[in-house]
């Protein structure tokens, strides 16, 4: 037998790398991106020498055990597992410099977070990415915001064939206010996929804007929202 995938791809392995960390924190705010970069940045400042370098917001499930995922304006704190990872995408050559954060405990709005061990991840080749803030005005709605990012990514010769975004969010600084929504992009080609990983998309990557992670095709996602409009659920 002969099999052969096709997976669109003519890009060899990428420089890029998701980096994870183990952690061992009991809980953190929820809007707790920018604490958590200026503790790591204030910890390595190599980390503001390289525009590669990204930092993941801290992400726990939406719901688990009956527990909802509160809003940014609430009080609750999200409380962290021991399979909760920090993680930060970089160059490959900058790994042995990650490994200097491991056994570091960091301040992140009054909560001590420490540093674990690490692993490596690929960028993923599936064509299905997702981004969980993207910058926004606050009077940008929903398709201005969509035939934006489109205009955006066809100047980088990505062509956007189906999108779908999430409701506007918050990330609270010292200098302001940043206004967000998620959105997912879907049927990528392999190489527009992994270049998006690798470069992100806008401003405040630190803040984990512009990060895009792979998800679960945009069908299932589309339906819940459906089903949501239309009172199924």
């Amino acid at each position: 037998m002969f099999w052969q995938e096709d997976d669109r791809s003519t890009k060899a392995l990428s420089d890029i790398v998701d980096v994870l960390f183990r952690i061992r924190c009991r809980e953190l705010p929820v809007d707790h991106l920018w604490p958590l970069s200026q503790a790591l940045r204030t910890a390595a400042p190599w980390l503001d020498e390289d525009p590669r370098v990204a930092i993941h917001e801290i992400h726990v499930a939406g719901s688990q055990n009956g527990w909802e995922r509160p809003g940014r304006d609430a009080a609750q704190q999200l409380v962290l597992s021991r399979r909760t990872r920090l993680i930060l995408r970089m160059p490959r050559e900058r790994l042995e410099q990650a490994c200097a954060l491991e056994g570091i405990t960091i301040d992140v709005a009054g909560h001590p977070l420490t540093i674990g061990e690490f692993k490596t991840r690929e960028l993923s080749k599936l064509t299905t990415l997702f981004s969980r803030h993207l910058l926004t005005a606050s009077d940008e709605d929903e398709n201005a915001f969509l035939e934006r990012i489109a205009a955006e990514l066809r100047q980088r010769g990505i062509r956007v064939r189906k999108a779908l975004c999430g409701k506007p969010d918050i990330i609270d600084t010292p200098h302001g206010v940043l206004h967000t929504r998620s959105l997912m992009l879907a049927d990528l080609a392999t190489d527009e996929a992994i270049e998006l990983q690798e470069q992100g998309l806008g401003e405040h990557q630190k803040l984990g804007c512009g990060i895009f992670i792979p998800h679960k095709d945009i069908e299932a996602v589309k339906k819940i929202a459906d089903d949501e409009t239309s009172g199924i659920l």
